[in-house]
């Protein structure tokens, strides 16, 4: 039965999975919680849900990483959309100097922490970019390795 129930979660047949998402994970423990109380083994099929889906754990930190990185390059462009209307200001190609504020020490300051931070986020995705290809490089070594060695290459995680 719990693994019934399980199932049904897993393929998101059911519309209160949905529901839970989009109120967090305060809701899915409230709903953990009820089920133990009305029935302990639901209570311990929306555990071994939660921790098995993801939605509890914090997951692979490469990955999470990732998406970080993802949702911070987002909300990056719909910054500049907003300031700039997407185009850059200022002839040097950066965000260069914007509408003045009034004050040009603060202008200076904004201009120069914009320009820092353009060459962070540049510097930032090298460095992820050669961490990718360590990362390949190594799992395609270790292949050719166990390749030549004659055994069958053990199957990832």
């Amino acid at each position: 039965m719990i693994v019934v129930i399980a199932i049904q979660f897993r393929e998101g047949s059911m519309p209160i999975v949905a529901k839970l998402d989009e109120y967090g994970k305060g809701a899915w423990l409230a709903f953990a919680v009820l089920g133990f109380i009305v029935w302990w083994p639901l209570g311990l099929a929306t555990l071994v849900f939660l921790f098995g889906s993801g939605r509890m754990g914090h997951g692979c930190g490469h990955e999470r990483y990732e998406h970080r990185m993802t949702r911070l390059q987002s909300k990056m462009e719909r910054l500049r959309e907003r300031m700039g209307g997407g185009q850059p200001w200022g002839s040097g190609g950066g965000w260069g100097r914007g509408p003045s504020s009034g004050n040009h020490a603060f202008d200076e300051y904004r201009t120069e922490t914009l320009r820092r931070l353009e060459e962070e986020q540049r510097e930032f995705q090298d460095f992820l970019g050669k961490l990718r290809m360590a990362k390949d490089k190594a799992e395609f070594d270790q292949f050719m390795s166990q390749r030549r060695d004659g055994g069958e290459p053990a199957p990832s995680a």
